[in-house]
């Protein structure tokens, strides 16, 4: 597509990002929200295909519903002249594996912050019952700001329909397929896991496990070959954190983590001191493989003949009796069943007896046991991890899983609540607000932001928690609220042309603007604004100065009318430095020793009196300010400058000659 072409009405196209087996991505620009946009569209060969269409349309409406700090948002969906598109947020950075390349080798802290980043998104994901199918390093995005953002969610399905004709995306995705994906079964949720398990060894290792010439050869490597260890590359890996490696591939689906967020909490420990003397994770054994054993035919003949009369016990003189023999025959085989009987029998009465596991979740280890051992079973070991329904000390399952068969007398495992996961809230004042609520979220916790405008704290950054730092919370229970700056408020300025004094003065301080007044003689009413500098409908800041010229009157006539001279007199305004505090709510807010100071100005002269304020201004420093002073001749003027309700500089005797 060729730049400029205007995609929808809406979307300027600029260049060309990438091309994929499915699609060509460009960067484009929003007309409307003036906002720079990723537009995906369909490829030419690909467009004929209304299967293809129908799973690009569909998985990209399922994807707009996939609101995650860690997810690439979908903005639009639609159709132009044939072409199917799709457009997304623009991430400014690079993919993955071109990081991994790049910082490689990736300190293991930084490695868990990313993985735990895109561990929370698949989570999301997953709770809409969308799989992604084609996770890989290549999918994944690192902004600017080191934040981690998922992207072709929804289009990896209507992918996987042509991946055996789309040879390089098979090259590119098959170095992290699951094996049963690899074997042609369903891709589920723990696929994805698997494929999160890959992009952590990747992570770790700088190099995927399984490499070969062609896709297959790889793909006969994920189900029939074990994963290299992590810890044989760099052995100082702690055993807990290759074992989240070897849990989430698992050959086996059920020996992978239930879910993503399991995941994610074992990653999460996998650095602690605790877990540094813990065993290399092996999967469960299979289960015994019982065989029974039937009776050989060989071994039948044989007991057969042994007991067959021979030729020789039967007397001569009666050889041609052969109904006897038949009968005899038939007795054998008749015995010969019954052994056959009574062997089964036997064997049947000696296997293993088996019964069923008890549902023991919720009740107190005692109480378990007590249940367990009703039902001839015993207590194996106990393990504790958190859990956000069950109440501490209490169990949550067990292993066999309730209702399975177990052996009679065989032990059962007890997986106890340690309560719910708490999570440490850190003092996140002054930090990006984007990378904080990323890392809030990939713990589980909900994150509200609010914007609030701001002088002093740049845009995007946090400016209160309503946590405080070093608290330990439950994330399924408490909301952080960050308040977020907006920078400075801009506002579209009124107009104030035939507005009193008094009504500028009460605008001023409403919108937070600082007025300064000039006089002149016009035929307008006294103290009437008769101009106005911005002028009305002009976009100001916060904080800006807007000169505003008030009416003097009509010029007297009279020749004993006072000589007014106007003269300007500059005074510097100091600045103290307020402390930082702590809002009664207990809200952490921004500390800072800077602060800022809000000052009044009065001035006494032919146009104003000490009874209203002239102008109201926000200091950072030391502000030097001029003040025009209308003075009749032989009189003099006077200001005085008010901080926090105190007189901090005054002149009563200003005169033009004496500034």
């Amino acid at each position: 597509m060729r730049p400029n072409y205007v995609l929808g009405g809406r979307y300027r196209i600029t260049e060309a990002l990438g091309e994929g087996g499915m699609a060509n991505v460009y960067l484009a620009h929003d007309l409307i929200l003036d906002r720079d946009v990723s537009v995906k569209l369909l490829r030419l060969d690909l467009r004929d295909d209304p299967h293809t269409i129908k799973r690009f349309q569909r998985e990209g409406l399922a994807a707009t519903e996939l609101v995650h700090p860690n997810i690439v948002s979908v903005y639009d969906v639609g159709e132009e002249n044939g072409m199917q598109y799709m457009v997304m947020e623009y991430v400014k950075g690079m993919d993955l594996k071109a990081y991994i390349k790049q910082h490689f080798p990736i300190p293991y802290q930084e490695v868990i912050n990313i993985m735990e980043q895109v561990l929370s998104a698949v989570a999301v994901a997953h709770a809409h019952n969308i799989i992604h199918r084609d996770l890989k390093p290549q999918n994944i995005l690192i902004d600017d700001k080191g934040v981690a953002k998922i992207t072709d969610f929804g289009i990896a399905v209507a992918m996987s329909e042509n991946a055996l004709t789309q040879t390089n995306t098979v090259l590119g995705s098959v170095h992290y397929l699951s094996p049963e994906q690899a074997r042609g079964g369903m891709a589920t949720k723990k696929s994805d896991i698997y494929s999160l398990g890959i992009i952590l060894y990747e992570l770790l290792t700088g190099t995927v496990p399984f490499k070969g010439e062609t896709a297959i050869s790889i793909a006969i490597k994920h189900f029939q070959s074990e994963i290299p260890s992590v810890r044989e590359f760099d052995p100082r890996i702690p055993q807990a954190l290759e074992n989240v490696v070897l849990k989430a591939t698992s050959k086996r689906p059920s020996d992978r983590y239930e879910t993503v967020t399991d995941m994610a909490n074992d990653l999460e420990t996998s650095l602690s001191p605790r877990r540094a003397s813990e065993a290399k994770f092996v999967p469960a054994a299979d289960a015994d493989n019982g065989e029974t054993k039937v009776l050989d035919k060989s071994a039948l003949h044989s007991e057969v003949a042994h007991q067959e009369p021979k030729p020789d016990d039967v007397p001569p003189s009666k050889p041609k009796k052969r109904h006897r023999r038949r009968h005899w025959l038939y007795v054998l085989f008749g015995l010969a069943a019954v052994l056959i009987a009574m062997v089964g029998l036997a064997f049947w009465l000696g296997r293993p007896q088996t019964v069923t596991v008890p549902d023991v979740s919720g009740l107190t280890i005692d109480e378990a046991q007590q249940k367990l051992s009703d039902s001839s079973l015993d207590t194996g070991s106990i393990k504790r991890q958190s859990s956000a329904d069950i109440k501490k000390n209490l169990v949550i399952k067990t292993s066999p899983a309730a209702e399975k068969s177990a052996k009679k007398d065989s032990k059962i495992k007890l997986y106890v609540s340690t309560g719910p996961r708490m999570v440490r809230i850190g003092n996140y004042i002054g930090q990006s607000y984007t990378r904080t609520a990323a890392v809030l979220k990939a713990k589980g916790v909900t994150v509200r932001r609010q914007n609030e405008s701001s002088n002093e704290v740049p845009i995007g950054s946090v400016m209160q928690q309503s946590v405080e730092s070093g608290q330990r919370i439950n994330p399924k229970e408490t909301t952080v609220t960050l308040t977020v700056s907006a920078g400075q408020r801009q506002l579209q300025l009124a107009n104030l042309i035939g507005k009193k004094k008094a009504q500028i003065q009460r605008y001023a301080t409403q919108e937070s603007l600082n007025i300064s007044f000039k006089y002149r003689y016009d035929n307008a009413t006294k103290e009437t604004a008769i101009d106005q500098n911005p002028a009305a409908g002009s976009m100001v800041k916060e904080g800006s100065t807007v000169v505003v010229t008030l009416s003097r009157g009509k010029k007297p006539v009279s020749k004993s009318e006072p000589k007014v001279e106007d003269f300007n007199v500059d005074v510097s305004i100091p600045f103290e430095a307020n402390s930082s505090k702590t809002s009664g709510s207990g809200k952490t807010s921004v500390s800072s020793t800077s602060g800022v100071n809000t000052v009044q100005i009065y001035i006494r002269d032919h146009d104003h009196d000490y009874g209203t304020v002239y102008k109201q201004l926000t200091i950072a420093q030391d502000t030097q300010v001029t003040i025009p002073f209308a003075v009749e001749s032989g009189k003099s003027g006077g200001y005085k400058i008010v901080r926090d309700g105190k007189v901090i500089l005054a002149d009563n005797n200003v005169t033009k000659n004496a500034h």
